[in-house]
């Protein structure tokens, strides 16, 4: 080889190095789920991933860790507040044993219908609480969530509380969630999302309660006989960042966020509207669905009476009196 051919080769070579520095972002960030790839919040984390990269002009780069790959959604949480990950999705059923404000989300029967969880989530007591989780090291972008929760069994119908009598019924690790269950009569066991399908496969639990969209992606309904249509708590999820993570972030870029976290939300609420008429067609035939009736459903409302008053303190009364007026459309 010539020199002044390796020199050219030499040139090429440093240029396409120092473009690739350039090129390189500001600001990368790890944004941990514990849900499949095919599920509304999964594909919504592409979609804000997509919607901050584009909008920052590449100054922003996000890496997507789906399925539970760094841990369950407990851990994603220590790590975030640890800043090993940067962005998180986690319910806010977990967040309530680091923050007991949270449990309000949890409440059952709180919120009906989209519209009165449009009204609590994205109106004032939503801003509020994601406002207290600063103290918790994390910065509060919005909340998301996963459509409302079903409850599923393999001991018998459910046509109100008195139904779930002794049932082993799986639960997120959330005091509001089993204190509700045992409210109801039933004997709820904290397990991990990834470890439900094996725990009723072995009926080391019978039951459990999720969002059509997470029944579906892990399969519950081969492990289940029976599914009533509760709808009895929305599936929340708090967008946070890392507090450090957050406050690196120039105002402009911090803006990029936010909008980002807001069309991803809308995103996964499009999402899951969409697939649930199609996975209550496909998994018809694997599982037995009925829906609550209103005596059953006014009987699960009186059955959940103490669990609000247990909370209403840790929740305090007055954001409790403002979500339970948000969600009247008071």
């Amino acid at each position: 080889m010539s020199f002044p051919i390796l020199r050219t080769t030499l040139a090429v070579a440093a240029s396409a190095l120092f473009a690739s520095m350039a090129a390189a972002a500001d600001h990368t960030f790890t944004f941990a789920h514990v849900l499949t790839e095919d599920t509304p919040n999964a594909r919504a984390a592409v979609v804000f991933k997509e919607e901050v990269e584009k909008n920052s002009d590449g100054r922003i780069e996000i890496n997507i860790r789906p399925a539970a790959q760094l841990g369950g959604d407990v851990e994603i949480i220590e790590q975030t507040q640890m800043g090993l990950v940067h962005i998180a999705i986690p319910p806010t059923g977990n967040l309530a044993n680091f923050n007991e404000q949270m449990y309000l989300f949890d409440l059952p029967f709180l919120m009906g219908d989209d519209a009165a969880m449009k009204r609590v989530l994205d109106g004032e007591v939503g801003t509020e609480l994601l406002a207290t989780l600063d103290a918790n090291n994390l910065h509060g972008i919005a909340m998301w969530g996963a459509g409302f929760r079903n409850m599923t069994n393999n001991i018998r119908p459910i046509t109100g509380p008195q139904d779930l009598e002794g049932i082993k019924m799986r639960t997120l690790q959330a005091p509001t969630i089993l204190a509700t269950y045992r409210a109801y009569g039933a004997n709820p066991t904290a397990m991990a999302y990834v470890e439900v399908y094996n725990g009723l496969q072995q009926g080391v639990v019978e039951g459990q309660e999720n969002p059509l969209a997470n029944i579906a992606s892990m399969k519950f309904y081969e492990v289940q006989d029976y599914m009533t249509l509760t709808n009895h708590a929305y599936h929340t999820y708090a967008a946070v960042m890392n507090k450090q993570a957050w406050d690196t972030l120039p105002e402009d870029l911090q803006q990029v966020v936010a909008d980002a976290m807001i069309v991803g939300r809308d995103a996964a609420r499009e999402f899951t509207l969409e697939d649930e008429a199609k996975i209550l067609a496909d998994i018809e035939d694997q599982i037995e669905i009925s829906e609550l009736s209103p005596e059953g459903r006014a009987a699960f409302v009186e059955a959940s009476k103490p669990i609000y008053e247990e909370f209403r303190a840790k929740v305090t009364p007055e954001l409790m009196d403002k979500a339970l007026a948000a969600a009247a459309g008071e």
